[in-house]
């Protein structure tokens, strides 16, 4: 039995992501993000986007800001895209701001089934309001709830045939944690090899991956 081939191009790529949909993009501002599908998904609205940041103004996941692609952007800064603030404030861009280990924890419950986590991170701030306290061994915690996308975009420094991925220093980051919480995931493969890696360098399966972009476009069909 002839063995299905995950790989993809951009453009394939983003005729599975539709209005309205949520959408994890990987990625620490330029560090580990993926870039080749994003201009393809300029006509979209109303996506939600969970992410680290919402990167610069002409940058990955920046563009869906400045295009006004997104209604709504569940994150842990905007500091470097003025655009995120001047949409927040006009009213038209929702904002969700999250600190950065809550963040990943919510994504990681998500893709774990968790129903949510306890943190004490927030409390006494405008972090904490509207959400439900619990109070364990006498300790105040916040009940943060678990995030889960329609489709994650993620970056790997090196992905095989199958999917398997590995990364170089950092690039990691949220990558990881976005890979086990959506119903969909693609990489963007910075080195693509047909042969498979080494067990011991594989940071995510490729059990969890549906489409692999090759960067560099020589094996893409």
């Amino acid at each position: 039995m002839t063995k299905k081939s995950k790989l993809t191009t951009p453009e394939a790529a983003a005729t599975l992501i539709h209005d309205g949909m949520s959408l994890m993009i990987g990625g620490f501002l330029k560090c580990g993000s993926p870039v080749c599908v994003i201009p393809h998904l300029l006509e979209r609205k109303n996506l939600t986007l969970i992410a680290n940041d919402t990167s610069f103004i002409d940058s990955d996941k920046g563009l869906l800001i400045a295009n006004r692609c997104v209604k709504k952007a569940i994150v842990t800064h905007i500091g470097m895209n003025p655009e995120t603030g001047r949409q927040m404030h006009e009213g038209t861009l929702e904002v969700e701001l999250v600190p950065q280990g809550t963040l990943a924890e919510r994504i990681r419950a998500g893709g774990a089934g968790l129903g949510g986590i306890l943190t004490p991170t927030g409390i006494g701030t405008v972090v904490e309001d509207g959400k439900q306290k619990m109070v364990v061994d006498g300790k105040e915690y916040l009940l943060e709830r678990p995030l889960t996308a329609d489709v994650a975009l993620i970056y790997g420094s090196k992905v095989d045939s199958f999917g398997n991925i590995a990364f170089y220093g950092t690039t990691r980051n949220f990558n990881t944690v976005m890979a086990t919480a959506a119903k969909t995931v693609i990489v963007e493969a910075d080195e693509y090899v047909e042969t498979a890696l080494n067990p011991n360098e594989v940071v995510i399966p490729g059990l969890l991956v549906d489409y692999i972009i090759d960067k560099a476009g020589q094996h893409v069909g």
